[in-house]
C-alpha cells in the first residue's frame, strides 16, 4: 500500500542540520542502488553539490544537471556514467520536467490540488515503470535534489518510484539565506519580463516563489513583496481573479502596502469592477498621497465608468506629481477625445508622444481624435506610425479602415479591416466596418454577411444591426430591414440613425404615415438632424400634405442649405408641389 501523503514527513527529523548529518550518515554508509529525496533552495542545491565531496572523500560523486524537461531520465543517465565509476550520481533540475505537460490553470497551481490533477507528466510514467530497471542496473546512489513543491509531485504523481526512497533530507536553511533568496528573487522581478515568458517558465516562478513564502525563516515583509510577486505573475497571464487572493494575502499581512493596493486596484479593473477598483486606488493613495500610478490608475476606471471629467482630474493629479508620465497624457487624451474636446485630446497626445515617440497607443488615440474632426488624411499618416511601431496593433488598422471609408476609399479600407481581422479574429469592430465598406460598394450581400459576423462575437452591437438593415433595406428587403433596425433600437433605444433608416424602409413599403413617426422619434433624440427633415417632407409631399411638406423642406434647407437646395431640384417625391412659387422658392435659395 502506497504511503500516504500525510506520514510522508515523519522520514524528516525535527533539525534541519539534523537532517543534514543523518543524510551524510546514510550516503557513506549506502552501497549499490539507493534513491534519496533532498529537499532545498537552488541555491542550498549548489552549496550541497560543492560540499559533498568534501564530507565524503572516499566516494565518487556525479553531477547530472538538467536546465529543460526530460521524458526518459534512465537513458539519460544511461549515456552519462558510460566508462564512469560513481557511487553518488546528483540530480538537480528534475521539476522542469514536472510540470511542461499539465494542462492546469494558475489557480489549480497556486491551490497545489496534486490530487486531482489532469495528467501524468510523462517523466513520473517512466520513473514508475521502470524503477526494477533502474534497481538492476544502476548499482549506485540516486540523490535528487528538489523544491518542496517537486517532492510534493512525486509523492503523489510517481509512488512506485517513490516508495522505494532510502529517505526524504530536508537541508538547513538559515534566515540570512532565506532573506538572500527572497530578495534576489524580488530585485529580480520584472512585469515586462514576465510577459515574455512561457506558461512553463512562468508556473516555474510560481513554484520558486511558494517555495520561499513555505520557509519558516521568512519575514512578513519579504512574504508581502512575495505574495504581490504572484499576484503580478497572474495577472502577466490574464488569471485576474486569482491574483486577487495573493494581492489580499499580502495586504492582511501589510495593510498599508500601497503598491498591493494599486496591483488589487488593476486586476479588479481588468475584470470591468471599476467602483471597486476606484476604492482600491484610493487605499493606495491615503497611504502614499502621491503616487502618480495609483492617479493614473483611478483615471482608467473613472473613464470606463464614463465620469470623464473626474477621469481628467485624476490624470492632471498624475502629471502634477510626474509632468513627464506619458501614460496620463494619454488617457487623459482618451478621456477628451470621449467628451468631444477633440482638439484638447490631439494636444494631450501630442505631449505623450513629445515624451515616448513611439508611444504606439498615443498615435492611435491621436488617430482616432483626427477621424473625429474629419481630418482623415492626417489621421491615417497618424495610424501609420502607430503601425510603423507595433505592425500587429489591430486597433490601428481598424482605425485607418475607419479614415480610409470616410475618404470613399473602400477597397483600401477593406485591406486595412482584412489586416485588423488577421490580427484579431473576433474584433468585430472590424467586421462591422468591412461591411459598411462593402455596402458602399454595393456588395450589399457580402456587407450583411459581414455584419452577421460581428453579431455574431457581439449580438448586442447596434451599429451592426443598424449597418444589417440598410444592406437589406438597398437590396428591397424591406420588412427584413426593419426588423433589423427594430434590433437595433432595442439594444440602444436613442439611436437616430435606425429610427431615420425605418422611416426609409416604411416609406420603400408604402408605410408613409409611420415612416412620419419613425422620422419624429429621430427628431426628437436628434432635433436638428437634416436627413430627418428632409424625409419627412418627401412623405408630407407624397400624401399631396403641401404645408407641411414645406414646413420640413424649409428645415431641412436652414440645416443645409447646400445639400437640399440641389437633392430638391431632382427629387421625383416633390412632383407634386414642384410648381408651388414656395416650393420653388426654397430651391433657388
Amino acid at each position: 500500500m502506497n504511503q500516504p501523503f500525510t506520514d510522508w514527513d515523519d522520514d524528516l527529523p525535527p533539525e534541519p542540520e539534523e537532517a543534514y548529518q543523518d543524510l551524510l550518515r546514510a550516503l557513506k554508509r549506502k552501497s549499490g542502488f539507493g534513491l534519496f529525496f533532498v529537499q532545498c533552495m537552488p541555491g542550498e542545491a549548489d552549496k550541497f553539490i560543492a560540499k559533498l565531496p568534501q564530507e565524503i572523500p572516499h566516494k565518487v560523486i556525479a553531477v547530472l544537471r538538467f536546465v529543460e524537461p526530460i521524458d526518459n531520465l534512465y537513458q539519460r543517465v544511461t549515456e552519462f556514467v558510460e566508462d564512469k565509476q560513481v557511487d553518488i550520481l546528483l540530480i538537480k533540475g528534475l521539476e522542469y520536467s514536472l510540470y511542461k505537460y499539465e494542462q492546469r490553470t494558475f489557480g489549480e497551481i497556486t491551490e497545489s490540488q496534486f490530487s486531482n490533477l489532469i495528467s501524468v507528466p510523462p517523466i513520473l510514467n517512466h520513473l514508475n515503470q521502470q524503477r526494477e530497471r533502474f534497481r538492476d542496473d544502476f548499482p549506485f546512489s540516486f540523490v535528487f535534489l528538489l523544491r518542496s513543491f517537486s517532492i510534493n509531485y512525486l509523492i503523489h504523481r510517481a509512488p512506485d518510484f517513490f516508495d522505494w526512497r532510502s529517505g526524504v533530507f530536508e537541508l538547513s536553511t538559515t534566515p540570512e539565506v532565506v532573506d538572500e533568496e527572497s530578495s534576489r528573487f524580488l530585485d529580480e522581478a520584472d512585469y515586462e519580463e514576465y510577459l515574455k515568458l512561457t506558461p512553463e517558465e512562468k508556473i516555474e516562478k510560481v513554484l520558486e516563489i511558494q517555495d520561499l513564502l513555505l520557509e519558516k525563516h521568512q519575514k512578513d515583509s519579504l512574504k508581502a513583496n512575495l505574495l504581490r510577486e504572484l499576484g503580478r505573475l497572474l495577472v502577466s497571464s490574464k488569471e485576474y481573479e486569482a491574483s486577487l487572493i495573493f494581492y489580499n494575502q499580502a495586504l492582511k499581512i501589510q495593510h498599508d502596502f500601497h503598491y498591493a493596493w494599486y496591483n488589487k486596484g488593476n486586476a479588479l479593473k481588468n475584470l470591468g469592477r471599476n467602483e471597486e477598483a476606484i476604492a482600491s486606488y484610493d487605499q493606495a493613495l491615503k497611504i502614499q498621497p502621491d503616487f502618480h500610478y495609483a492617479w493614473n490608475g483611478k483615471g482608467n476606471a473613472l473613464k470606463n465608468l464614463g465620469r470623464n471629467e473626474e477621469a481628467i482630474a485624476s490624470y492632471d493629479q498624475a502629471l502634477k506629481i510626474q509632468p513627464d508620465f506619458h501614460y496620463a497624457w494619454n488617457g487623459k487624451g482618451n478621456a477628451l477625445k470621449n467628451l468631444g474636446r477633440n482638439e484638447e485630446a490631439i494636444a494631450s497626445y501630442d505631449q505623450a508622444l513629445k515624451i515616448q515617440p513611439d508611444f504606439h497607443y498615443a498615435w492611435n488615440g491621436k488617430g482616432n481624435a483626427l477621424v473625429n474632426l474629419g481630418r482623415n488624411e492626417e489621421a491615417i499618416a497618424s495610424y501609420d506610425q502607430a503601425l510603423k511601431i507595433q505592425p500587429d496593433f489591430h486597433y490601428a488598422w481598424n482605425g485607418k479602415g475607419n479614415a480610409l471609408v470616410n475618404l470613399g476609399r473602400n477597397e483600401e479600407a477593406i485591406a486595412s479591416y482584412d489586416q485588423a481581422l488577421k490580427i484579431q479574429p473576433d474584433y468585430y469592430y472590424a467586421w462591422n466596418g468591412k461591411g459598411i465598406a462593402l455596402k458602399n460598394l454595393g456588395r450589399n450581400e457580402e456587407a450583411i454577411a459581414f455584419y452577421d459576423q460581428a453579431l455574431k462575437i457581439q449580438p448586442d452591437y447596434y451599429y451592426a444591426w443598424n449597418g444589417k438593415g440598410n444592406g437589406l433595406k438597398n437590396l428591397g428587403r424591406n420588412e427584413e430591414a426593419i426588423a433589423s433596425y427594430d434590433q437595433a433600437l432595442k439594444i440602444q433605444p436613442d439611436y437616430y440613425y435606425a429610427w431615420t433608416g425605418k422611416g426609409i424602409a416604411l416609406v420603400n413599403l408604402g408605410r408613409n404615415e409611420e415612416a412620419i413617426a419613425s422620422y419624429d422619434q429621430a427628431l426628437k433624440i436628434q432635433p436638428d438632424y437634416d436627413c430627418a427633415f428632409y424625409n419627412k417632407a418627401c412623405c408630407y409631399a407624397l400624401q399631396g400634405n403641401s404645408e407641411q411638406a414645406l414646413e420640413n423642406l424649409q428645415q431641412a434647407v436652414n440645416l443645409s442649405p447646400d445639400k437640399y437646395h440641389e437633392i430638391a431640384k431632382t427629387d421625383s417625391d416633390f412632383d407634386g408641389i414642384r410648381n408651388d412659387e414656395r416650393f420653388q422658392s426654397l430651391i433657388k435659395k
